[in-house]
């Protein structure tokens, strides 16, 4: 495949003009059939062709995929604002956080799974199987009779999610030209915008005028739709095996899910359940620790590991990973304590907290987009590490604000972040995809997910860690009477600070607000790690597959 002239590059071997061949695509969205990579990073098929996009996808293509998304999007938003009449109709109020916890478990630990089976069998099938093992659950949720039910429904919806989340991502990745691929990632973006407003209101609408199980109903419909046009409309032409071996589905597969289950449940239950040094935390961990290392020496064996090593073996990859992950973890700060703060320090209300919180996600999807002029001058790791230095700064700027902060102030932090965290992370994905073959693009894309999901339960369980410990100390040397002595009075007595002394209530606040500026810095730290992992790891060019120039 003849690769673009040398003067026509930019600093990752983009071609700066109008190149817009991608490495990669080999899923037509037209119905014709070209070829693809059937392994080992090559642009080549078995059978032969081109590893490149057949054209501009069609619309019905585009669509289903934009619906796909929207279904996992809509479900990480919509169920929180119907917890009370969930509640209230099936009981369960001491374990109703495992609607949440269960299905992120589901989705996380599959992740690696349908990553290597879309580079086996094609992303066609495995989206089809999500979207309908998604809508299975959906209906079994809406079903349940119980909390018990109702979450063992939304494990079974979690493990569709899984296969939605990583396949749309690929084939993205697969359908677009490496030109217009920040387009379709940030329309993906702006679905993820979309839902973080719309989500809680429908949520709140559905649950207040309708019933609660019309938050799972809802998904029917649409679920089905995207079913259908991925069916009818989206096209992949025959591979052959190649030189393939037997995929370590068994062995490999129940590892990575053992392990990763058991990590992911430990840190979900660490500190909520039970304390970090107990007996079942050590165990779980220590657990995990183990199958970890013999999910390392099954996988090492296997001739097709569900898991394999190259992910980590390649630096673009591995610093991406390591970079991802830090992101998730210092996601957790905006998504998860900026609702606190706005809430109990600021005073706002649920409706105003949320707007806070979601102005960051009207200024991503923007640099998202524009992000592509940035990194075809500057290349993708430089992009990506402007990013992510602009948003340690920002994330520190947080803790410089004055006690009490006006509203507009920690939005303004929120819209700039937002942009920030844009630049920083489509770079890096539009990055990691370019530098491998269709046969490799499911893998990888689903590693970095992976990575940024489990980045996510670390930094749930080691940020909550921090505020505990902050507010605990506040509360032991409290100058006042009247505060809350035990850390499980605390949420109460912040919902209701009317029922304290004027001045406890106000070191209450101060307290929480000491502790989400501890988080914020270590949002920061996190962001500053992902800098020195992208400086030190990652090569300063992207080794982009050849491509093809527009002429």
């Amino acid at each position: 495949m003849p690769a673009a002239d040398s003067t026509d590059a930019g600093p990752d071997g983009i071609p700066a003009g109008r190149a817009d061949a991608a490495p990669g695509a080999a899923v037509s969205a037209t119905g014709t059939n070209t070829g693809g990579a059937a392994g080992g990073g090559t642009d080549r098929a078995a059978g032969g062709g081109t590893d490149r996009p057949a054209g501009r996808p069609a619309a019905p293509v585009v669509a289903s995929l934009m619906l796909g998304m929207a279904l996992v999007a809509l479900d990480s938003t919509i169920v929180a604002t119907a917890v009370p009449q969930i509640v209230g109709d099936l009981g369960g109020f001491s374990v109703f956080s495992w609607l949440f916890s269960g299905y992120l478990l589901a989705v996380t630990v599959t992740l690696p799974v349908y990553g290597k089976l879309s580079d086996t069998f094609g992303r066609k099938p495995v989206l089809i199987f999500g979207i309908g093992l998604f809508l299975i659950g959906s209906l079994l949720c809406a079903s349940a009779w119980n909390m018990a039910a109702l979450i063992a429904f939304r494990i079974v919806q979690g493990l569709g999610g899984g296969a939605l989340q990583g396949t749309v991502q690929t084939l993205a990745a697969d359908l677009y030209p490496l030109r217009e691929r920040p387009r379709i990632q940030a329309r993906m973006s702006s679905v993820w915008a979309a839902s973080a407003v719309a989500g809680p209101a429908l949520g709140g609408l559905l649950a207040s005028y309708a019933h609660w199980r019309w938050i799972f109903l809802i998904n029917l419909p649409l679920a089905a739709l995207a079913l259908w046009m991925v069916t009818r409309h989206l096209t992949e032409p025959v591979r052959s095996p190649g030189r393939r071996g037997p995929v370590d589905y068994w062995a490999g597969a129940l590892g990575v899910f053992c392990c990763g289950g058991l990590l992911l449940f430990a840190l979900v239950q660490g500190g909520v359940a039970w304390p970090w040094l107990s007996a079942p935390s050590l165990g779980l961990l220590g657990a995990s620790a183990v199958l970890a290392a013999v999910v390392v020496r099954v996988e090492r064996r296997a001739e097709e590991p569900i898991l394999p090593g190259w992910v980590w073996r390649r630096r673009t990859i591995a610093a991406v990973n390591l970079a991802m992950g830090a992101l998730g973890l210092l996601m957790v700060a905006p998504m998860v304590f900026m609702p606190t703060y706005a809430q109990s320090v600021l005073g706002l209300g649920p409706v105003g907290a949320g707007l806070v919180m979601s102005v960051m996600t009207l200024s991503w999807p923007v640099t998202a987009a524009l992000s592509q002029h940035v990194y075809r001058r500057i290349g993708f790791r430089n992009s990506a590490a402007v990013g992510i230095g602009l948003a340690a700064v920002i994330l520190y700027c947080f803790t410089l604000l004055p006690y009490p902060a006006r509203p507009w102030q920690p939005a303004l932090i929120m819209l700039l972040l937002g942009a920030s965290l844009g630049l920083f992370q489509l770079p890096l994905i539009v990055g990691v995809q370019s530098t491998v073959g269709w046969a490799e693009r499911g893998t990888t894309t689903a590693s970095v997910l992976f990575c940024r999901q489990v980045g996510q339960s670390v930094g749930a369980a080691l940020l909550a860690a921090v505020a505990n410990a902050t507010i605990a100390a506040r509360l032991a040397d409290a100058p006042v009477a009247g505060l809350p002595h035990h850390l499980d009075d605390v949420a109460q007595a912040l919902e209701h600070p009317d029922l304290l002394p004027r001045a406890a209530a106000d070191h209450l606040r101060e307290a929480v607000s000491a502790a989400v500026e501890h988080i914020f810095l270590g949002a920061a730290a996190a962001a500053v790690a992902a800098l020195i992992v992208l400086l030190l790891v990652a090569p300063r060019r992207f080794p982009v597959l050849p491509e093809l120039r527009e002429d």
